[in-house]
């Protein structure tokens, strides 16, 4: 068995998480590289120990059977996005604040054993497909595990935004944008906007308008078969950015339709503990 481990070097200071993992891997007999999930800066000043081979994440995906990365919840989607499409399943160890996404916590690296010795299930997440279409052509698509969002400029002005279900109009309203997520996206961004905690292995696509200024512009839980497209509805020259998974934010222009629905690909998440969700909503937020 192939193993990549990917620590994200700011959370995983001097890597010892990974390095603690590696070990108990290799006394498996698991095969076990290191890769950080992304480039950095030659005089960055990151704490890595001398002596640790340190190799390309592309490279080493190509041959693996489970990718374990190292950090919260924007490290596994990262991860997620690199893995998913050589259908490679990932575990995430959480070294964050929340890590809703993590299957482990730091302290629990020893159930890695049961992971090289081929004692795991495997849970399949439903993902977004994204594209930005303009004037015909698509200018923009990417895939989401978490969530679309669509927000204003800089500038104080609001968004005039309709939404559809499949070019039937569900939601027009102005605000600040809106949140299309998934059901493991439903508790980030949308549920800090007042959209509903829907189970992540669930099929729905999650619609939240964000600090709308209307009391008639609800969220929405519509089938996972279901396009919803956005588009700013009034005329004018106000700024719109789509971003996906907290990526890299695309401008949008007037008259652009951002059309979200059901990829045919899936993100597989490793599970060794018996935890439900209902368990690690209770461990995340508190209970009532």
């Amino acid at each position: 068995m192939n193993i990549v481990l990917s620590p994200n070097p700011y959370r995983d200071r001097g890597l010892r998480a990974a390095q603690a993992a590696r070990q108990i891997l290799e006394k498996g007999g698991t095969a076990v590289s290191i890769c950080l999930p992304f480039e950095v800066e030659e005089m960055s000043r990151l704490d890595i120990p001398r002596g640790i081979e340190l190799k390309p994440l592309a490279q080493e995906l190509e041959g693996a059977d489970a990718l374990v990365c190292f950090g919260g919840d924007g490290t596994i989607l990262h991860a997620a996005r690199e893995a998913n499409p050589r259908r490679i399943p990932v575990l995430g160890v959480n070294l964050g604040s929340v890590g809703f996404m993590a299957e482990l916590e730091q302290g629990e690296l020893s159930l890695l054993s049961k992971l090289a010795a081929g004692r795991f299930g495997i849970e399949k997440r439903m993902m977004l497909e994204v594209g930005v279409r303009r004037e015909g052509r698509i200018m923009f698509s990417e895939l989401a595990l978490n969530d679309a969002v669509i927000t204003k400029g800089a500038v104080a002005r609001v968004l005039d935004l309709e939404v559809t279900g499949d070019r039937v109009t569900i939601s027009t309203f102005s605000g600040d944008g809106v949140v299309i997520a998934t059901p493991t996206g439903s508790t980030a961004y949308s549920m800090a906007a007042g959209g509903p905690i829907v189970e992540p292995t669930a099929e729905n696509i999650i619609m939240v308008p964000i600090c709308a200024h209307s009391l008639h512009a609800k969220p929405f839980v519509l089938d996972s078969a279901r396009t919803v497209g956005v588009r700013m509805w009034h005329g004018g020259k106000k700024s719109a950015y789509l971003s996906v998974d907290g990526g890299k934010a695309f401008r949008l222009q007037q008259g652009d339709w951002v059309e979200c629905h059901k990829s045919s690909h899936v993100t597989r998440l490793i599970k060794l503990t018996r935890r439900n969700f209902y368990e690690r909503i209770n461990q995340k937020l508190g209970k009532v």
